[in-house]
């Protein structure tokens, strides 16, 4: 067991009693850096914890053929792992080498989850460790898979991960306040003497509300949350405005606030009302911080299965995931007045191809589609099977080509950018990927209102 005096220093800490951090030790044990060894690895359950004391560890991960260091802990309280005390499928991102000689404080997932839950500060600390190991994590990966050479869509990705990013900055920002509520209130309560009775009542008044990020009707939480002002007004309870919306988004009635008030003296109605809104604001807090850096790892494994530089070069395929994550790179052109229709059939077979270099193709086609309706209109990608091939189309609602445009169309440097449509970027690559490199047909057909581009890929390409 690691000795309370050696974990005081490391400033995550910070906050904690010297019981907590008892407690804390109790629970975990002291590791020696093994030099040039690896601690844990990258894609095995998340089991442990691991908090630097001293010394420093080097995080790596194989990234194609290449081991590639993405990070290093090298500063007293930077940890890593953790992640199945919140996720029961949370996995190691990394692996962490010994490169310099001291010790790591190790501490089990289910351990961390049990404190965790226990101490409201400790969580803060945490969270906002998780937000910026996943915001880390997710550049390195931006970086190194596949957008160097495709440069376009590093400035939508960027938008796509603003927004969760953003929302997990917004909600630990939050969360720090509502932790010091929940303490705050406690204190309050325990300072009005109100007997354990009292407070098991309360806290089974609080089991039976439950929060909900999801408002079914908004009306009725408005008229909902008038009733509980106005009943709190007659109650004298101060600053309604915060403790309202949390208690009323959970379900809480002016009969509910009646039975509280019926358990607890009237000193300790305000702290208690205040102590019960906060948890629920935790809970709230702590379910959109999961919901935001759930979303940022879901575009990194977009990144990584459109990048395909962790897979052989001739692949195994089943050609709707390549389509679906260029569709979820291409995210921040198919917005507002773009409706995608995914139209895939059932009986289509998996191919043998090059997967990273049939990206390109599906990236070309669409973003060229976008362009072509000006940002507006209906957007088809479809499959379908036919005998020793699987076709693919692409359709938009634009313009249209003319007939020359169409049959200048895969010509090398050909592009109509000039005249504002930019349907040619592209083709001629896409031709000889699909063509040259797979043994394939790409086609045109084009009318005003209807454009189709029509790929067919045969289930394995010609022997070379």
């Amino acid at each position: 067991m690691m000795r309370t005096d050696e974990l005081r220093p490391v400033t995550l800490f910070d906050g904690l009693t010297d019981a907590q951090l008892a407690e804390l030790a109790q629970a975990g044990e002291e590791m020696a850096i093994p030099l040039g060894t690896d601690l844990f690895h990258e894609g095995e359950p998340a089991d442990s914890w691991w908090v630097l004391v001293s010394g420093a560890i080097e995080l790596h991960r194989q990234i194609g053929r290449e081991d590639t260091v993405v990070g290093m802990m090298d500063v007293p309280g930077r940890w890593a792992g953790g992640f199945r005390a919140w996720d029961p499928h949370g996995r190691y991102l990394a692996s962490g080498r010994g490169v310099s000689a001291g010790t790591v404080f190790r501490i089990s997932s289910s351990a961390l989850r049990e404190l965790s839950m226990k101490w409201f500060p400790f969580t803060g600390h945490l969270l906002d460790g998780v937000y910026g190991t996943a915001r880390h994590v997710e550049t390195i990966a931006r970086q190194r898979e596949s957008l160097v050479t495709l440069g376009t869509l590093s400035a939508g990705l960027a938008h796509e991960l603003n927004n969760p990013a953003a929302a997990a900055t917004r909600a630990v920002d939050a969360l720090e306040t509502a932790c010091r509520t929940v303490l705050s209130s406690l204190g309050r309560l325990a300072d009005g003497q109100i007997t354990a009775n009292q407070f098991s009542a309360l806290d089974d008044l609080r089991s039976r509300l439950s929060p909900s990020s999801v408002v079914s009707d908004p009306m009725a939480v408005a008229d909902q949350e008038d009733a509980l002002s106005a009943w709190m007004d007659r109650h004298s309870v101060d600053e309604d405005w915060l403790l309202v919306p949390p208690l009323a988004s959970a379900g809480a009635t002016t009969d509910w606030c009646d039975q509280v008030a019926g358990v607890l003296p009237a000193e300790a109605l305000q702290p208690g009302l205040e102590w019960v809104a906060s948890t629920f604001s935790v809970e709230t807090l702590l379910t959109e911080v999961k919901e935001s850096t759930g979303r940022i790892m879901e575009l990194v494994s977009a990144v990584r299965s459109y990048s395909q530089m962790d897979r052989g070069s001739l692949q195994h395929i089943d050609i709707t995931e390549g389509l679906d994550t260029t569709l979820v790179m291409l995210g921040h052109k198919l917005r507002d007045g773009v409706e995608v229709v995914r139209s895939y059939a059932a009986e289509v077979p998996m191919i043998d191809a090059y997967a990273g270099e049939l990206n390109q193709v599906w990236t070309n086609l669409i973003d060229n589609a976008v362009d072509a309706m000006e940002g507006h209109g209906t957007l088809r990608v479809s499959t379908a099977s036919e005998p020793g091939h699987v076709v693919v189309e692409i359709a938009d609602t634009g313009s249209g080509m003319s007939p020359e445009v169409a049959a200048r169309a895969f010509d090398a440097f050909f592009t109509t950018k000039d005249v504002g449509s930019g349907t040619g970027l592209g083709l001629d690559i896409a031709r000889r990927i699909v063509a040259d490199r797979h043994g394939g047909t790409i086609s045109i057909e084009s009318e005003p209102g209807n454009t189709v581009l029509r790929v067919r890929l045969p289930h394995r390409p010609p022997e070379r």
